[in-house]
């Protein structure tokens, strides 16, 4: 199935209320992120009935591949919209410190 490309909407995340981190995302948003990760989901179950079921391996292989291409999508989602707000806030705010965490992030997810 194509994925649709959604544009992420600039919401305020990471606030530091209390010192606790916490996103504050739009319900688009929010609605937007959980389709995709419901759709992970019940192509992670499709995959372990496929195993369960002998299936071909490299047609496993590329239900796999689907699935760590869903789930990149949505961390790139996440990323944008970190990046559009929760970053620039707290680098505007004197926190220099969030590029560090960032680049830690980042190494993360391109592993």
């Amino acid at each position: 199935m194509p994925e649709q490309e959604n544009p992420v909407v600039e919401d305020h995340c990471c606030a530091a209320g209390n010192h606790t981190r916490q996103s504050h995302h739009s319900e688009k948003t929010k609605s937007n992120l959980i389709t995709r990760l419901n759709r992970v989901e019940g192509q992670i179950r499709g995959v372990k009935g496929m195993i369960e079921k002998d299936v071909y391996c490299d047609d496993i292989l590329n239900q796999i591949a689907a699935i760590q291409s869903a789930l990149n999508s949505v961390g790139r989602l996440l990323l944008e919209g970190h990046l559009k707000s929760c970053v620039i806030e707290r680098i505007q705010a004197g926190e220099t410190e969030v590029m560090d965490e960032l680049l830690v992030t980042v190494n993360k997810l391109m592993k």
